[in-house]
């Protein structure tokens, strides 16, 4: 390579310096400073053009911290940015796109981590004749319904324990620690919360489930403790829907 060719190479990849007339100009105020003997006016002149290269240099640092905040304040926006849509991605992955309780998913996962430490309370229950509200009135009034089942399960569980949609008409209450009598008087609450709860039109008619109730230590396998739970659900329907059943009775 040619020594122009490599020289042109260099310059392009140096790092350019904003304030090499600054540099020179200091260089060059030093080298009258040492001169002992000059006359006055070099040195006027000298510290006239130090105070010029001195004002361009403020205004250059100021024009670059402004530049700076700027740059962190858009940094911190999208930081903020970024959270935000983190945590929106978070909540879809956990969570039921039409009633906001928690995914099938996250339900299980949560269940799983209680069995694994402390034991729980499941409590299974299944809307009482959902297709038929679907085939009447169409889905977006089964939508409407299945809404107005969360409205009545949140009023009763609060922050007692965790809801999450397992199916398109079958939901899930988990209750962390073994507490089958609260588990019990839980389900009991929510099927007559559910039972005289008014649906609005077009259903405008009584709405029922029925429930399963189990309790398991810590050690159990979810699939056991739910398979107790679903089978007390489903001796509920047997026995006439709109009823709780306890898990081993």
């Amino acid at each position: 390579m040619s020594a122009s060719v490599t020289s042109l190479c260099a310059s392009s990849d140096a790092v350019p310096d904003l304030f090499k007339s600054e540099a020179d100009a200091l260089d060059h105020a030093r080298s009258i400073l040492a001169v002992t003997d000059a006359e006055a006016s070099i040195y006027r002149r000298s510290l006239s053009d130090l105070a010029s290269h001195y004002e361009r240099l403020m205004r250059e640092t100021r024009r670059l911290i402004g530049r700076s905040d700027r740059a962190e304040r858009e940094m911190n926006l999208l930081n903020a940015q970024l959270q935000t849509l983190a945590h929106q991605l978070e909540y879809r992955a956990t969570h039921d796109a039409l009633t906001g309780v928690l995914n099938r998913g996250a339900i299980i996962d949560l269940t799983v981590k209680a069995l694994q430490e402390s034991g729980a309370v499941m409590v299974v229950l299944d809307i009482d004749h959902f297709k038929h509200v679907n085939d009447e009135f169409g889905h977006p009034a089964g939508d409407a319904v299945i809404q107005g089942i969360v409205g009545c399960l949140r009023q009763v569980v609060e922050d007692i324990g965790m809801i999450g949609r397992v199916g398109g008409e079958e939901f899930t209450v988990l209750i962390t620690g073994e507490k089958l009598a609260r588990g019990l008087e839980l389900a009991e609450a929510m099927r007559d919360a559910i039972a005289t709860h008014q649906f609005a039109d077009p259903v405008n008619r009584q709405i029922t489930a029925s429930f399963g109730v189990s309790a398991s230590p810590s050690g159990t396998t979810f699939e056991c403790a739910y398979g107790s739970a679903d089978a007390a659900l489903y001796r509920a329907k047997r026995s006439g829907r709109n009823r709780v059943e306890i898990a081993g009775n």
